[in-house]
């Protein structure tokens, strides 16, 4: 059973930065896709970034330049480093492992942006 868990959310002002963490753990393959997705209040959820274990990067144009995903393939855990963050950045991220055709979905954090 795939589990995966978010850490780093939190109460930030605009302009200050935050790390987001997700560690994925159970029956990993090795080749997969991890990322962020985020939900804004009254909004669908969107994707934020992600990254395959080949390397391979798409960012929402939204975040572009602002935001970085990385991953230690080592430890099955992906980053979302967030700076110049905004208050439209406000939301729930949730981090996704794609494999083997299933999503898998951490249970969310809470990103809250005050201008």
């Amino acid at each position: 059973q795939v589990q995966l868990v978010e850490s780093g959310g939190g109460l930030v002002q605009a302009g200050e930065s935050l790390r987001l963490s997700c560690a994925a753990s159970g029956s990993i393959f090795s080749r997969n896709t991890m990322g962020w997705y985020r939900r804004a209040p009254g909004k669908q959820r969107e994707l934020v970034a992600t990254l395959t274990s080949g390397g391979s990067t798409n960012y929402a144009d939204s975040v572009k330049g602002r935001f970085t995903i990385s991953r230690d393939n080592a430890k099955n855990t992906v980053y979302l480093q967030m700076n110049s963050l905004k208050s439209e950045d406000t939301a729930v991220y949730y981090c996704n492992l794609f494999m083997l055709g299933a999503d898998y979905w951490g249970q969310g954090t809470q990103v809250t942006v005050s201008s």
